[in-house]
This record gives C-alpha cells, sequence and structure tokens, in this order.
C-alpha cells in the first residue's frame, strides 16, 4: 500500500447500529481532505479508524502503508497527529501551554518525570508561534480560550512531525472571530507543500479551509460521494448528504451553504 490511507469495503458495527456502511476511500500523499455530513454520519468513527484508534468489523483499513489489525498500533499512532475533542478533555487544565505540546514527544498527556531536549522545546516553540499562540507559552491549558485551545491543540497534533494530520471538528464551539481565524491558519498550513496529508471534519462549508482539495460527503454511514472539491462539492451533492435542499455559493476561495427558499421536499433535494 502507498497511498496515505486505503480503505476497501470497510463496515463498522457497534452492537444493532452500522456506524459505516461498505466505504472505500483513498488519501494520498499532499492531499487535503474534508469529510463533510450531519451528526451521526460517522465521521468520527471514519476519523477513529484513520488514526488507528479503532478498527473495522470488515473491509480493509491501510493507513501509512499498514493494515489494521495486523501492525502495533502504538507504532503507528506517532506517525498521525490527532486534534479531537476527546482529546482535548484529557488535557490536565493546570498544564503550561508549552508542556501540553511538548509532551506529545512521548504521546503522554501532562508532565510526569520524562524529560525532553533542547529539538523538543524548540520545535513546540515554533509551532506555537506558528498558530499565533506563542505568548500563551506560560500558560495554565485552563485559563485559554476555546480558539486558543484549539490552536493549541494543533500545535500539539504536530509535534511529532506526523505522516497524516487528522482534525475532528476544529472549529466547533468558536465565534466567528475565532472560526475565520483558524480556518486562515489552517488554510496556510494546507498550503505548504511540506505539510501532512490532511483530513478535517465538519458539520459546515463555512468552515472548508483554503487550499483544500477533496470532499468526501457522509450520510448514514454511507458515501454520497467523494472526489476533487471543485466538481464533487456541489447543490445536489450536498442536498442529498443533509436531506434537504440547499443552495451552495463560492466566494474568494470560501463557501456558503443554505436552505433553498420555497424549494420542495428531499427527494427534490437528491434529484437536483
Amino acid at each position: 500500500m502507498s497511498d496515505v490511507l486505503e480503505f476497501a469495503g470497510v463496515t463498522v458495527v457497534r452492537g444493532q447500529t452500522t456506524l459505516l456502511d461498505d466505504v472505500t476511500w483513498e488519501v494520498e500523499e499532499g492531499q487535503r481532505w474534508v469529510i463533510l455530513g450531519p451528526n451521526g454520519a460517522g465521521k468520527t468513527t471514519l476519523l477513529q479508524l484513520a488514526a488507528g484508534r479503532m478498527h473495522p468489523t470488515s473491509g480493509v483499513a491501510g493507513v501509512l502503508s499498514e493494515v489494521l489489525g495486523a501492525v502495533d498500533v502504538f507504532e503507528l499512532r506517532p506517525r498521525i497527529g490527532l486534534a479531537s475533542a476527546a482529546l482535548a478533555e484529557r488535557i490536565p487544565g493546570d498544564e503550561a501551554v508549552h508542556n501540553v505540546v511538548v509532551t506529545a514527544s512521548y504521546g503522554v498527556v501532562g508532565r510526569w518525570r520524562e524529560s525532553y531536549d533542547t529539538f523538543d522545546h524548540v520545535r513546540a516553540a515554533e509551532l506555537l508561534k506558528a498558530l499565533g499562540a506563542d505568548h500563551l507559552a506560560d500558560r495554565s491549558y485552563g485559563t485559554l480560550s476555546e480558539g486558543e485551545r484549539k490552536r493549541v491543540q494543533i500545535a500539539r497534533a504536530l509535534m511529532t512531525d506526523p505522516e497524516l494530520l487528522l482534525l475532528d471538528e476544529p472549529a466547533a464551539g468558536l465565534d466567528l472571530g475565532g472560526r475565520e481565524d483558524l480556518v486562515r491558519r489552517l488554510g496556510e498550513l494546507a498550503a505548504d507543500v511540506d505539510a501532512p496529508a490532511l483530513v478535517l471534519v465538519t458539520h459546515h462549508v463555512e468552515e472548508i479551509p483554503p487550499s483544500f482539495t477533496d470532499v468526501l460527503l457522509l450520510r448514514d454511514g454511507k458515501v454520497v460521494a467523494q472526489g476533487p472539491l471543485e466538481i464533487t462539492l456541489t447543490e445536489g451533492n450536498l442536498s442529498a448528504t443533509f436531506g434537504m435542499p440547499l443552495e451552495l455559493e463560492r466566494r474568494g476561495g470560501r463557501w456558503t451553504a443554505r436552505a433553498r427558499v420555497g424549494a420542495g421536499t428531499v427527494a427534490a433535494a437528491a434529484a437536483s
């Protein structure tokens, strides 16, 4: 396997619920993917598979040229940068921001007795600066605003120089200013040819950063459409994904969507 991610017929079942249903999807080096879909579509489940934190019930899930179920995930996970709400909840509120980032070198949350060399500290400082959070280095994580926390989490996800960066709803909970600042910074990261392959999960097209290349649309655990952003993110595909007639507009490299005024049924949306 040469792709960053190579999923073939992947299905995830928990109890009587099918979270993902026969998903086939590939991510190559240099691509920047956004995963769009409503609540319960299977977006976070797909990201957990990509992070090596879940195994498929059936199908083959290839991650960084390894196959889940045939690789030691504890060796695989350090090659993947992950920023998610579940991980953020584990960060101690009294931890200094610099330590939140540098501890990713050991894959731990919270300083204990481990030691770090000069390179680790310099890299943590550089990442915080790149994300506009260097002035927060000595602050306690628990005192930060939601926008500041999101930037610190992304810096932490980049600490190990990952081959794949996964961002699960990074703009969730942010106000308009915080969202726009984060989207701008993610756009700059996506435009960097040296940045790892990126996969970002969101509910909102407004949160798609510039320079993202591809989109995967999910509904009820199934793929509605996937492919290059320019040709795949259409009003018809988006309407079918969210189950209502939607209007889609792009301006200045950014997208907006809203309900179509006076439109008919969900069936009409899927047929449009």
